[in-house]
Parts: C-alpha cells; sequence; structure tokens
C-alpha cells in the first residue's frame, strides 16, 4: 500500500509536468536554426524574475566563435541566467541574445538548442552502462566516436579500468562514480554532441584538486573547437580561458586577457 500511494503521488507529478504549457514558445514565423558557426553576443540585455528587480539589467557580452570566455562573479547575480537566456529558458524583457547576428528567438526553440552543449555543476547520469549514457549526446554515435569523445574528456583510462569497460552499468544518478569521474563522462557527453556553443555551469565545483585538474584540462580540449561560456568561481578555470569578465549590478565587466 506503501508503493501504491507513492507511485500514485509520483504519477500525478508526472501528469502535472507533461500537462504544463511551457512560457517560452515559436513564434508563428520561426525557422530551424541554420548551422551556426558560434558568434554569440547578449546585446543589452534586461531580464527578472520579479519585473521590480531585475536580475540582468543592461547586460552585453559578445564571444567571438571558437574562444571562451569565463563569466565570474557573485552568487546570485545573474550568471546562471545569462545561460537560461542563452537556451530561451526565459525570453529578455529589454534587449536581445544572438547567434552569429540573429536575434534567437527567430528560430525554433528545438533547433535551436540542438546546437548548444550544457554541463551543469550536478550532471544527470542514468542507471545504464557508461556508453550509452555518453551516446546520449548523440544517439547515432559508433562506438569509436564514444572512446574518442571519452578520451578528449579525460575519462578513457578511469572507464576502462571499471569492471566492464565501457559497459559497465553505473548506479542511479551515477552514484557509483566519483564527482569529478561522474564530470567528465558529463563532458564526453558534450563532446560527441558537436554542438558549435558549450555552456558550463560551476564545472569543478566541489572536486577535489586531483578531479579538478582532470575536469579543467578536459575543458580547454573541448572549448578549442566551440564557442565557450563558463560559468565559475575557480580563478584557476578562469584562467584557462581566453577572457575572464565579471558580472556585478545586473552588468558585465570586461575583465583580464586569460594567461594560459
Amino acid at each position: 500500500l506503501g508503493r501504491m500511494a507513492k507511485a500514485s503521488a509520483a504519477g500525478e507529478r508526472i501528469l502535472e509536468t507533461l500537462a504544463a504549457v511551457p512560457e517560452v514558445v515559436d513564434r508563428p514565423d520561426a525557422v530551424d536554426a541554420p548551422p551556426f558557426a558560434g558568434r554569440l553576443e547578449l546585446r543589452d540585455v534586461s531580464f527578472g524574475y520579479d519585473v521590480a528587480r531585475p536580475v540582468l539589467d543592461g547586460a552585453s557580452l559578445l564571444i567571438e566563435p571558437s574562444t571562451s570566455v569565463a563569466l565570474m562573479g557573485p552568487s546570485g547575480h545573474g550568471k546562471s541566467t545569462a545561460a537560461g537566456l542563452i537556451l530561451r529558458l526565459y525570453d529578455p524583457t529589454a534587449g536581445a541574445v544572438l547567434v552569429d547576428g540573429r536575434d534567437i528567438r527567430e528560430y525554433r526553440v528545438a533547433s535551436l538548442r540542438r546546437q548548444i552543449s550544457v554541463v551543469p555543476q550536478d550532471s544527470l547520469l542514468f542507471g545504464v552502462s557508461v556508453a550509452e549514457n555518453i551516446r546520449h549526446g548523440n544517439p547515432e554515435a559508433t562506438d569509436a566516436e564514444i572512446v574518442a569523445a571519452a578520451r578528449l574528456a579525460r575519462a578513457h583510462d578511469f572507464i576502462t579500468a571499471l569492471p566492464h569497460g565501457y559497459d559497465t552499468v553505473l548506479g542511479e544518478r551515477g552514484g557509483t562514480l566519483s564527482s569529478g569521474q561522474r564530470q567528465r563522462i558529463a563532458l564526453a557527453r558534450a563532446a560527441i554532441k558537436r554542438a558549435p556553443i558549450l555552456i558550463l555551469d560551476e564545472p569543478t565545483s566541489g572536486l577535489d584538486e586531483s578531479n579538478r585538474r582532470a575536469v579543467a584540462d578536459a575543458i580547454v580540449e573541448l572549448a578549442r573547437t566551440r564557442t565557450t561560456l563558463i560559468i565559475t568561481h575557480d580563478e584557476a578555470l578562469a584562467g584557462r580561458a581566453d577572457r575572464i569578465v565579471q558580472l556585478d549590478g545586473g552588468r558585465i565587466q570586461e575583465g583580464i586577457d586569460a594567461l594560459a
């Protein structure tokens, strides 16, 4: 009876989620996004969850194709909000987000998101094999492509040391792996998607020094061929980006060129 009650409550939540109407929808004249070069721009963007209290206030940022920018600043000042606007989880109240010079609201949402890879702070892994978790980024990927993505993400060595290598079935949410290992599998998933834009939200948060270094090395490799936005408090990771900018008081201020 207890299990039935829990299942019933879970079923109700699932139905509520499926019935929810998204606030961001395609415009009637929206078109599928063409292949992006990856020039990403926030142009005088303002947004607030409460209209009276904007999180971003005239924020501007330009990232050229295949370059990386570390976005730093105090917690709660809009760094993750900026990422959400790029993904069109919500639309700005003023200004615009542009890719290759065009407002992203001109594109169908699904076609936009297909060309953006996201690695959050707590990446979701499934209770299936390592290979299937990586292939989630590209269902058409071959075994050779999975291995290549894992090597790029500095994950190949620890994967081959698992009991069944790439066929090892992970625990729910990747619980049988360390935080650093989970993050590197998430990076391999992003690599195999081959999206021209990559967003990383606190990718090294909570990692020990060894894992932090491995994840940072993997990020540098991925960023070589992608337009990359790294949201981080990690000064060492930020220093490996091409540029560092600060978000404070709702505005983005240019920082310093990275040294590495």
